[in-house]
């Protein structure tokens, strides 16, 4: 695994040298989008599903410690065990407890986004587990000792040849056969003979059911399910922002997971769980790491709402043209911008700024989260606390100063206007960041402001 982190700018760069496989990128996320898009659009009662997701998670929010209270005492009269983690190595260490208690060696996981954050595959590896990603996407990035680059499309960032080559050289498949049939009967040889010798299946939590103790597994695989139902110890991850209050509300959630998500009607696999079966032992661990630090901040709370669709993933255009692998966090794109900042605003000050501020994350979100909103709102935050660099500071100061001045505003675009025109190459050199993926266009004779005043009576 590749510990070197650059900052967003470096590693968006890095991937636009391939021009032909960020263009591709960025049309296959659009594509998803547009599905997105129809599949909102077949449904009247959309918005009215939106907001009604909303209300339950924002209502969730103001009576989290009532309802994750409720949801251990239901699941304990399930017959589950409940742990609770303050923080990722608290969550790695516990899954490694339960593991040894059973003298686990042998794990299948189905995705958990949860656990990518907790860096638990690593930790547990170290420790001589071996820990195998079942989600064919997951499956693919972990041969190549890479994170997902997208929450619902872990390998989004790679062609046909690029799994072809892996799965040649990591399980033997014939070179140069890129059929996607052929690769992914490939994998599911290798992954059956896993599920069948698993000691342990750990999986992820879409939904927590605080009424009845029990909680929803979503996937398109039915790895989850074969990993579970093969083992005798099934271990749950889950944020505890996962927490609904009761199970009817379950359908709110369900109806906009995968159409946000890849435009279909449903995930085929929902996989309810409620106790153990005979003979098995089901374990729930309950995650803060830093989450109660984002409760307790009233202009980004909401952003706990977020039920990991990835809507704004495929619609951002700063995502879809720079790749998930530049946001260096488990959590990519608008949302991710968001999140990560909360667990270290150094490290994570470039990600705010990767974003248009276009607002079409917050137009898509299944429960409207004001995404672009709280970018905006961590802009302000990360330059008061002096985690933003001196030239970017001062360079926002310059431009708060002229669009804060129209007289100003007017001379400064009548100057700059008229030194494009004259002297191009004042704009359209290596210097100018900009002007390394796009070209400036030929500037406008007048302003909009000298063309509204000319023609307003007209």
């Amino acid at each position: 695994m590749n510990t070197v982190i650059k900052d967003h700018s470096n590693a968006a760069a890095e991937f636009l040298q391939d021009k032909e496989r960020a263009r591709w990128h960025d049309e296959t996320l659009w594509f998803v989008r547009a599905k997105r898009d129809k599949a909102a659009h077949n449904l009247d009662e959309w918005e009215a599903l939106r907001n009604a997701a909303s209300q339950i998670k924002e209502h969730t929010l103001s009576m989290l410690d009532d309802y994750l209270l409720e949801f251990e005492a239901k699941a304990k009269a399930n017959g589950v065990h409940v742990h609770w983690a303050d923080t990722a190595e608290e969550h790695n260490q516990i899954v490694y407890d339960i593991l040894q208690k059973h003298k686990a060696k042998n794990i299948v996981k189905s995705k958990s986004m949860l656990t990518e954050e907790c860096g638990m595959n690593h930790y547990l590896i170290d420790t001589g587990i071996n820990v195998v990603d079942t989600d064919l996407g997951e499956y693919i990035v972990q041969l190549r000792q890479e994170i997902p680059s997208h929450i619902v499309l872990p390998a989004i960032h790679l062609k046909k040849e690029d799994v072809s080559n892996t799965f040649h050289q990591h399980i033997g498949t014939e070179k140069g056969n890129k059929d996607e049939v052929y690769l992914t009967r490939s994998a599911r040889g290798v992954l059956r003979q896993k599920f069948l010798t698993a000691d342990a299946a750990i999986t992820g939590v879409n939904f927590a059911i605080a009424e009845t103790g029990g909680f929803v597994v979503c996937t398109n695989e039915g790895n989850a399910d074969l990993g579970v139902h093969a083992a005798k110890v099934h271990i749950a991850c889950m944020g505890f922002e996962k927490i609904i209050p009761k199970a009817e509300h379950l359908g709110v959630f369900l109806r906009l997971l995968a159409r946000s998500a890849t435009g279909q009607p449903i995930t085929t696999y929902s996989s309810h769980f409620h106790q153990p079966a005979k003979g098995q032992e089901m374990h729930i661990v309950v995650v803060n790491n830093g989450r109660t630090k984002q409760l307790g901040r009233e202009e980004f709370r909401a952003s706990l709402k977020c039920i990991r669709c990835a809507a704004c993933f495929n619609t951002c255009p700063v995502y879809r043209r720079s790749g998930g692998h530049s946001y260096h966090n488990a959590v990519a794109g608008p949302i991710g911008s968001i999140l990560a900042p909360n667990f270290d605003m150094k490290k994570n000050a470039d990600l705010p700024f990767a974003s248009t501020l276009c607002g079409s994350c917050s137009n898509v979100c299944p429960v409207k989260i004001n995404i672009h909103e709280q970018l905006w709102l961590w802009r302000q935050k990360l330059m008061q606390d002096g985690y933003v660099s001196f030239a970017k500071k001062s360079s926002m100061k310059l431009m708060a100063g002229v669009l804060g001045n129209p007289s100003l505003y007017r001379v400064g675009g009548k100057l700059a206007r008229e030194a494009m025109r004259l002297m191009p190459w004042s704009v359209n050199n290596k210097l100018n960041p900009w002007y390394k993926q796009r070209d400036l266009p030929a500037p406008p004779k007048q302003s909009f402001r000298e063309w509204y005043i000319q023609n307003k009576k007209t």
